[in-house]
C-alpha cells in the first residue's frame, strides 16, 4: 500500500530537576548544599532514510517521545541526560504544523536531518544557589518542560519531469520505454495508483528523473476522486509533460482534455500550470497517417501559437520519443538544476517559552509562617518599589502569574496568616 500522508505527535524530553540536599558526614554537621543538577531531555529528529518510500509505518505508530532527563541526586549528582528519539522519513517528505498547516522543514536536498524540538534543559540543583546572605538554599531549579507539536506529514516526489494526463491515455507505457521503471498496465481508469519515479539516461545531455503521476479526472483539483493525494506530487516537477491520446480511442477530444487537465493544474497551484510544457501527442500508430495525420495538425494549430510544442509519439514503438527527451532535457537546462524545495514558515522554538528561574514555597510550623524563597523572587523584590501603590499592585500580579498565590493556596494559607520573603513580611490578604 502507498502512503504519502500521514498525522503525527511529537513530544521532546522534559529536563530533569535539580535536586536539593546539604552535606552530611561525620564532622561536618551543617555542611553546604550539595544538590546535583538535573539531565538533558531528549531530542526529538528527523532524518531521511533513503530505503523508505512511503508514509505507511507513521499509520500504526502516531505518537513519538524523546526520554525525560532524570533528576539531579546527592553529592553533586547530575542526572543522566535523556535519549533522543530519530524519527525516519523517505527523501521528499515536507513537515508541517497540523493545525496552521505551515512548513516546520522539508526533506529533500541537502536537508537529510533535522533537530525539529530540543528537549528541555536540566534545572541547576541547589548548590548553585548559595550566597554570603543564604548559605542554605532549600530551592532548586525545576527542569525545562518539554515541547510538544502535532504534525502533518506529506511526502512530495521528488523528480525532474512530470507525467500527467487523463488515465488510460499511456503515461505508464512511456514510463517502461524511457527508463528502467516497471510499472503495472492495464486498460482501466486509476491504473496508476503510486507515482512511479525513473531515470532517464541520454548520451551526451545527461539524465533526469521523471514521475508518472497517477490519472487525473476532472474535478480532482476540488479532491474529486484522488485528486489532492495525486496532484501534490508534481509540485516539485520543473517541466511537465503533457501526454494526450491524439487517436481518440475512447472517444474523447485531445484538446479538450488537455485543456481540462490544465484548468485542474491551474485550480490546484497556478504556479504549477505556469511551468514549461510539452504535448506528448500518444498512439500516432493507431492513426492512418501516423505523426502527419489530421489530428496532429489540429493538436499543433491550436496549442504551438501558445508556446507548447506538440511531438507525435508511440509510447508502444518508440517513435518520435528520443526527439520529446532531447528537448524536456534542453527545457531543464533552462530551468537550472536547484531543487524546488519548499520555506520554513513555523518556527517551533518561537512556542518554547518557560522560566527559567526557581522558587520554593513552605510553611515553617515553628514560626507559624508561609515562606516564598528563590532568585526569582529575590530579583523582584530588589527592582520592584512596594511603597508605591503601582509598584505593590505589579508585585501582586506577579505572585499570581507564577503561581506563588496558588502554591499559598494549596498549603492552606488562610486571611491574617504571615508570608515572609526574605526580610520583608506580609499579611495574607485575597
Amino acid at each position: 500500500m502507498f502512503a504519502d500522508r500521514a498525522r503525527i505527535s511529537v513530544h521532546s524530553g522534559k529536563g530533569g530537576d535539580g535536586h536539593v540536599s546539604f552535606r552530611r558526614e561525620k564532622y561536618v554537621p551543617n555542611g553546604g548544599p550539595d544538590g546535583g543538577d538535573g539531565g538533558r531531555g531528549g531530542d526529538v529528529i528527523f532524518e531521511v532514510d533513503e530505503g523508505l518510500n512511503t508514509l505507511i509505518d507513521f499509520r500504526h505508530i502516531r505518537k513519538y517521545k524523546a526520554e525525560d532527563g532524570e533528576p539531579g541526586g546527592k553529592r553533586n549528582c547530575r542526572g543522566r541526560d535523556g535519549q533522543d528519539i530519530v524519527i525516519r522519513v523517505p527523501q521528499g517528505t515536507v513537515i508541517r504544523e497540523a493545525e496552521s498547516g505551515q512548513v516546520i522543514t522539508d526533506m529533500s536536498g541537502d536537508n537529510r536531518r533535522m533537530v525539529l524540538l530540543k528537549g528541555g534543559r536540566g534545572g541547576n540543583g541547589n548548590q548553585h544557589y548559595a550566597t554570603s546572605t543564604m548559605q542554605a538554599p532549600k530551592y532548586a531549579q525545576p527542569g525545562q518542560p518539554a515541547q510538544e507539536l502535532d504534525l502533518l506529514l506529506e511526502l512530495k516526489v521528488i523528480a525532474d519531469v512530470g507525467l500527467v494526463g487523463f488515465p488510460n491515455v499511456g503515461k505508464s507505457t512511456f514510463l517502461s520505454r524511457v527508463t528502467n521503471a516497471r510499472p503495472k498496465i492495464a486498460n482501466y481508469h486509476f491504473t496508476t495508483l503510486n507515482p512511479n519515479l525513473g531515470v532517464v539516461d541520454l548520451e551526451e545531455s545527461g539524465g533526469f528523473v521523471i514521475a508518472d503521476i497517477p490519472g487525473l479526472i476532472e474535478g480532482a483539483s476540488e479532491g474529486v476522486g484522488l485528486g489532492h493525494e495525486f496532484l501534490r506530487h508534481i509540485e516539485r516537477t520543473k517541466v511537465i509533460i503533457h501526454i494526450v491520446d491524439a487517436a481518440g480511442t475512447e472517444g474523447r477530444d485531445p484538446i479538450e482534455d488537455i485543456y481540462a487537465i490544465n484548468r485542474e493544474l491551474e485550480a490546484y497551484n497556478p504556479e504549477i500550470a505556469a511551468r514549461p510544457q510539452v504535448i506528448a501527442a500518444n498512439k500516432i500508430d493507431a492513426l492512418y497517417q501516423g505523426a502527419d495525420s489530421e489530428q496532429i495538425a489540429l493538436i499543433r494549430a491550436e496549442f504551438e501559437p501558445k508556446g507548447i510544442e506538440v511531438f507525435p509519439i508511440s509510447a508502444v514503438s518508440g517513435e518520435g520519443v528520443r526527439p520529446l527527451l532531447y528537448k524536456v532535457s534542453e527545457m531543464l537546462a533552462q530551468v537550472g538544476e536547484d531543487p524546488i524545495v519548499f520555506e520554513q514558515e513555523y518556527f517551533p522554538e518561537r512556542g518554547a517559552g518557560y522560566s527559567d528561574e526557581p522558587f520554593t514555597v513552605r510553611y515553617d510550623e515553628e514560626k507559624d509562617e508561609y515562606v516564598v524563597e528563590g532568585p526569582r523572587i529575590e530579583k523582584m523584590l530588589g527592582y520592584t518599589n512596594l511603597e508605591s501603590e503601582k509598584g505593590f499592585r505589579f508585585f501582586q500580579n506577579f505572585l499570581k502569574e507564577t503561581g506563588v498565590l496558588e502554591q499559598l493556596e494549596n498549603l492552606g494559607v488562610k486571611e491574617g496568616d504571615t508570608v515572609r520573603m526574605y526580610g520583608l513580611s506580609f499579611d495574607y490578604y485575597k
